[in-house]
């Protein structure tokens, strides 16, 4: 059993850190209200353009001169994960959820007989995945360096991935991240990056495209913008994500914290009243001896 000393040690201590998982829950709930409102804010814009682009997609589905990004290599051997993981812990399962969906989805295209890489964004989804796929990490990029990433890392992400695709990396990018539904729900997601993947029925008829001022003109504008668009949305619903599960997992501890405080307050209490009465009935027998 332990001391008296050492149980005003543990509830001391345990005290201290339901301190620190307090402060934490204030400061992610706090960060939480900015974050969601900036990934709902982002979320119309980023739908209509993937929608634009998927019916663009499917309306140069086989036609000669059509762009890269939009009609694909002609193959679909190569496959990149880009996976988009936090850059900090003490966020729950946000992170190790994020690795199970992407270990799945590789283990998925590897028994199809495709070849599997990953491009890794943050910083701790990096180990797990390098420890079941040393050799498949193709590049990755640091956001732990900004306060919090925005609109141009999103830009430097997507012209390194631009650049991979132009020199023949991958064939097909997926992108797996987190989508922020609740402080208590954050779901991991994958979609088809690069190319644009096409609606169901695009090519098979629809309006005819009429463009202005010039087709190339504009497919090269909007292209990488739907690029950057898709990358800076996942960054955004991360941020909101890691808040809403840094919250939750913090309120967790908070409140574990305080069960085990009862718990070894009950216990000191206990050890404290047996040894007042040890010294008690020594007290009565030395008293009687006398």
């Amino acid at each position: 059993m332990a001391s008296l000393k050492e149980l005003k040690g543990r509830i001391n201590s345990v005290k201290s850190t339901q301190k620190i998982t307090k402060a934490k829950q204030m400061v992610a709930a706090a960060k939480l209200r900015r974050a969601q409102a900036a990934a709902e804010a982002g979320r119309p814009y980023a739908e209509r353009l993937n929608a634009v682009m998927a019916s663009l997609a499917g309306k140069v589905v086989g036609r000669d001169g059509a762009p890269k990004l939009l009609a694909g290599t002609g193959s679909d051997k190569k496959h990149l994960l880009v996976v988009v993981n936090t850059d900090k812990g003490l966020c729950g399962g946000l992170n190790s959820n994020l690795v199970k969906e992407a270990k799945v989805r590789a283990r998925e295209l590897l028994a199809q007989g495709k070849d599997v890489s990953f491009y890794l964004v943050g910083k701790k989804g990096r180990a797990p995945i390098r420890r079941d796929y040393p050799n498949a990490i193709a590049a990755g990029y640091d956001t732990s360096t900004v306060r919090t990433p925005g609109y141009e890392e999103a830009e430097a992400i997507a012209a390194e991935l631009v650049a991979m695709f132009d020199a023949g990396k991958f064939d097909v990018a997926h992108l797996v991240a987190p989508v922020f539904k609740s402080a208590l729900a954050q779901d991991p997601v994958t979609t088809q990056l690069i190319p644009v993947p096409a609606t169901e029925g695009g090519s098979a008829g629809g309006a005819a495209v009429e463009y202005e001022p010039d087709e190339e003109e504009i497919l090269a504008e909007l292209l990488p913008r739907y690029v950057k668009t898709q990358l800076f949305t996942a960054l955004l619903e991360r941020e909101a994500s890691e808040q809403g599960a840094s919250m939750t997992a913090m309120d967790n501890a908070t409140r574990n914290a305080g069960e085990l405080i009862n718990k070894l307050t009950i216990q000191y209490n206990r050890s404290r009243q047996a040894a007042i009465t040890t010294e008690l009935i020594e007290i009565i027998a030395g008293a009687e001896a006398l």
